[in-house]
């Protein structure tokens, strides 16, 4: 059986769990700009990934996913464990013909999106409950499998008439949960519990076997949602002293433990291909799902938004999801994106008497006010440079190849530039912030104080410094 219904009182707590989860489940999903015809949505899928054995053998790609963390489970305790994957569903295009049957084309256009060939992200869950007692040993072994299937989706235009269908095929997937614990020597009443999913499908490569013929028959994005309904889990990332040793020894195959839930509460596991921390959360500004790996929510909705007509067409007929999101980019309200722009999430004073919580101590002087410090001035201070006092106002010769740098920099050597000021950082660290001569934006940088910055090895003084 590889579906079972949790008790209430274990669904509540996963669903306080699966709202980070499913950022896991659909992380890099179709990336921006959201469209099937991106180059960087051609290779999709890059988290989580179990392959069938035939093609692990042959791929740098793993066919298991292994979870090892600890746990102190109270006598009776069951465990509730949820595997969550997708499958990819193949979708092609079918144009109609006027004898009334289809033909494969590459793009079915409709007046507000095109329809093209794409892999669908089919959620699957595999679900088990068992009491705790029963993983000890040789622990329990609980295969599954997805059928094969096919369906089709008629496509019409405004008026009512077909202009062909789109079909959708899912191949057969087989797997197997396996689930042991085992107690530790030692004082503490503490066990060592292991998760392994295994893409066990009997699918064979071929001679021109590529990854885009695999995806169907592999588990993508797996993870897994582990609670205790009596005891607790240890944390992998900040466990007690006592448990290090422990959890050093523990073995995590292309996956890592995280506590899930939210802070104070030690129930939930979530294990991940994604690295985490403890207890992650949804950033609360965030004003839905958009996929799109490390890049910002706020850069993604501004370019969303900003894309052409056709090219928003064909992100709505690319995915269900890429439409969802092309709807959120443009109905965005003002205040909901001015959130985007930023949030502080903890400020708390480093002397003192704490403050309760929401309260924020705020200086008079704030340390990032150059009046701060009145025993500094960029504008007058100065430093020496080969035997000669650099100010604002002297030039110098850049020479960034003295130093390991990027390749933009290594372009100014040799340059003459305007020292504007003289810095120092708070790790005692000399800046000096320069404009580059016969740079026709060296007004507009100046008026908007955004200068170059070398340090005093990366310049040369000239003759007026």
């Amino acid at each position: 059986m590889t579906t079972v219904a949790f008790t209430p009182g274990t669904e509540a707590r996963f669903a306080v769990a699966r709202h980070v989860a499913d950022a896991v489940l659909f992380e890099g999903y179709v990336l921006y700009p959201y469209r099937a015809s991106a180059a960087k949505n051609r290779l999709r899928w890059q988290f989580g990934v179990l392959v069938p054995p035939s093609w692990s053998a042959t791929a740098q790609e793993h066919d298991l996913q292994r979870t090892e963390c600890l746990m102190e489970p109270r006598s009776g305790a069951e465990l509730a464990v949820e595997v969550r994957f997708l499958r990819a569903q193949r979708r092609t295009a079918e144009e109609r013909r006027e004898d009334g049957t289809f033909a494969p084309t590459g793009e079915l256009r409709l007046a507000d999106r095109v329809l093209t060939a794409w892999d669908e992200g089919v959620e699957e869950r595999v679900t088990l409950v068992v009491p705790v007692a029963e993983l000890r040993g040789d622990g329990i072994a609980l295969p599954f499998t997805r059928p094969a299937a096919e369906e089709t989706e008629q496509v019409t235009d405004t008026g009512g008439d077909v202009l062909g269908r789109l079909v959708r095929r899912r191949e057969e997937i087989s797997g197997t949960l396996r689930i042991t614990a085992a107690e530790l020597d030692g004082p503490y009443r503490v066990e060592r519990l292991s998760v392994t999913v295994e893409n066990t499908s009997g699918w064979t490569t071929g001679p021109d076997t590529d990854r885009h013929a695999v995806l169907p028959y592999s588990l993508v994005a797996t993870h897994t949602l582990l609670r205790l309904d009596g005891g607790s889990f240890l944390s992998m990332t900040d466990p007690p002293e006592w448990a290090r040793g422990a959890v050093a020894a523990c073995r995590n195959l292309h996956t890592w433990p995280v506590l899930a839930g939210e802070p104070g509460r030690d129930d939930l596991m979530l294990s991940s291909p994604i690295i985490l921390e403890d207890h992650p959360a949804i950033a609360p500004e965030s004003p839905g799902a958009l996929y799109d790996a490390t890049e910002i929510d706020e850069i993604l909705a501004l370019r969303t938004a900003a894309l052409t007509d056709e090219e928003k067409r064909e992100a709505r007929g690319t995915d269900a999801r890429a439409a969802a999101v092309i709807e959120l980019a443009d109905t965005m309200p003002p205040e909901v994106l001015e959130r985007l722009h930023g949030a502080v999430r903890s400020l708390r004073s480093v002397t003192g008497t704490p403050e309760p919580a929401g309260n924020i101590l705020e200086p008079d002087t704030p340390w990032w006010d150059p009046g701060g410090d009145t025993g500094v001035d960029p504008g007058s201070d100065h430093v020496l440079v080969g035997g000669r006092e650099v100010r604002a106002g002297n030039r110098v010769v850049l020479r960034p190849r003295l130093r390991r740098t990027d390749a933009q920099d290594l372009f100014l050597d040799g340059r003459t530039a305007l020292v504007e000021a003289v810095l120092h950082d708070v790790d005692g660290e000399v800046h000096v912030a320069v404009t580059v001569e016969d740079d026709p934006g060296a007004d507009i940088r100046r008026e908007q104080g955004r200068f170059l910055y070398f340090k005093t090895d990366e310049i040369e003084a000239t003759e007026d410094a």
